[in-house]
């Protein structure tokens, strides 16, 4: 790990999206700061930036101007093949529409992220096998995503997103396709995560899940305004 403990720092981070009528400004001098070990939340109405800077710190895409360090690299140059090896080996996605592959089972679509980095198949059903009784979802290994509820998705989807130990998770909306009781569910295995090491970064539109988070990052057309610490994780 670098050895100021910072998993993510961005410099006034820009990215502009220009069509031939109009030039939109998505993000506008972001400066944020993640140190490893952190729960954030990132908060804000729709349309303000929230979904473009997870996409920039996922290494989804490059920022238009400005500095973005991940993990001790500074990343804004990269080019996609750069940003997808750095991406695979350190980041887990979890998405509101659980991205899962309708044609694979649960085993299957768990075990894509490690096929990817070429773990060993005797490896691979360990670890697959591991992270599905973690998330107690073993009983479902062999169905599809079809046949299960949406709070059984997110949970095979949470799995596909840790079972390459990623220093950090990348939450876009994980609660939002959910009901009150799967959504605590889905916020508690976060929760276990980030206690565990994991650094987990958030957008989420509810506050009540935001509170889960040490800190709260308000956007709104593309600029920071608030931070929220919370008291116990104030230094």
């Amino acid at each position: 790990m670098n050895s100021n403990g910072h998993v993510i720092k961005t410099v006034d981070l820009k990215k502009v999206y220009t069509t031939e009528e109009v030039e939109t400004t998505a993000l506008n001098n972001v400066n944020i700061d993640i140190k490893e070990g952190e729960f954030v939340a990132i908060m804000g109405p729709s349309g303000c930036g929230k979904s473009t800077l997870l996409n920039v710190l996922g290494l989804l895409d490059n920022p238009s101007d400005g500095e973005y360090h991940f993990v001790g690299h500074e990343v804004s140059g990269f080019s996609e093949r750069q940003r997808a090896n750095l991406r695979k080996e350190n980041i887990g996605f979890v998405f509101q529409s659980f991205n899962l592959i309708d044609e694979l089972t649960v085993f299957e679509n768990v075990e894509l992220p490690l096929l990817y980095l070429g773990v060993s198949s005797s490896d691979r059903k360990k670890r697959v096998d591991e992270a599905l009784e973690k998330m107690q979802i073993a009983h479902r290994r062999n169905h599809f995503p079809q046949q299960l509820s949406g709070g059984q998705q997110q949970r095979v989807a949470v799995s596909r997103a840790v079972i390459a130990n990623p220093k950090v998770i990348l939450a876009d909306e994980p609660t939002g396709n959910l009901d009150s009781a799967h959504g605590d569910e889905v916020m508690g295995i976060l929760t276990t995560l980030n206690e565990s090491g994991t650094t987990v970064v958030m957008v989420t539109h509810s506050p009540t899940y935001a509170e889960y988070a040490h800190r709260i990052i308000h956007l709104f057309d593309g600029h920071v305004v608030t931070e929220n610490i919370k008291e116990q994780f104030r230094v």
